[in-house]
């Protein structure tokens, strides 16, 4: 969707699948937007990808799933001229059916009150994403990229980041089955692991034993609350993750920090 502004902008489109599909519809339909081939080396590294590309000194990034409101960049633009000490910002992230949230399985990243910085919107100084080395390419999966990013925005800048409630995106309800997101366990502890363990003195992950207690009271609780909600197959999730999950996180924990334990 073409924005609504008298600021210029540019749209790069980093392509991570296989067949490049969408490169021919994007001329088609987008002619004002840039294609460009993706590493395929993960979330991360294709978002590093579109940054290196960009020729402006502001980087607003959005999921490929999101329909950006059409006055996401005007409201970007306004609040950087009205902070300008702020080097990073983040907008808001709603559902495209609020019903549909309420479901069983249903997943969608909601932001509507900033401390967040989920990477479905938000908006960095490129200078500052260059000096702090962008997104950490050790995370395969998104998940904890973005997280890890503000970490290290905030630690470089010593300021808290701007949460601007007109830039707006619409982010899909989605639903996975139970199976998936079982299977998808292993590989979302790992990448867990990796910014627990690039993070733990600032998470207060200080000893294992800290470690677990942290990690088994947020999955009880999150077992709690799917109960409370009466989602069977959430309720099965949170209790595989309880079980199963907890204890892989332990041991990839301890795993990576084997030598200060």
């Amino acid at each position: 969707m073409q924005q609504e502004t008298k600021d210029l902008y540019e749209v790069i489109v980093t392509d991570d699948s296989t067949d490049n599909l969408s490169k021919d519809l994007l001329y088609q339909q987008y002619g004002f937007a840039k294609w460009v081939q993706g590493p395929k080396k993960g979330p991360a590294a294709n978002r590093n990808n579109g940054a290196t590309y960009a020729m402006g000194d502001w980087l607003v990034f959005i999921d490929d799933d999101c329909v950006p409101d059409k006055g996401l960049i005007a409201a970007y633009c306004n609040a950087i001229q009205n902070n300008p000490e702020a080097l990073a910002l983040e907008g808001a992230i709603l559902p495209d059916d609020w019903s549909l949230l309420k479901k069983d399985m249903a997943e969608c990243p909601v932001n509507m009150e900033g401390g967040c910085f989920w990477s479905a919107n938000i908006c960095v100084q490129k200078k500052l994403f260059n000096e702090i080395g962008g997104f950490n390419e050790q995370f395969l999966i998104a998940a904890q990229e973005d997280q890890e990013l503000k970490i290290r925005i905030e630690s470089k800048t010593k300021q808290k980041i701007v949460f601007v409630k007109d830039a707006k995106v619409i982010h899909p309800v989605r639903f996975s089955s139970l199976r998936k997101k079982i299977f998808q366990i292993p590989a979302a502890s790992k990448n867990f692991c990796i910014y627990a363990n690039n993070n733990k003195a600032i998470l207060g992950y200080t000893s294992l034993l800290k470690f677990i207690r942290s990690q088994s009271f947020l999955h009880f609780r999150n077992l709690l609350s799917q109960v409370k909600k009466g989602h069977l197959k959430m309720t099965l999730l949170s209790l595989s993750w309880l079980c199963y999950g907890v204890p892989l996180n332990t041991f990839q924990f301890f795993r990576m920090n084997k030598k200060n334990f």
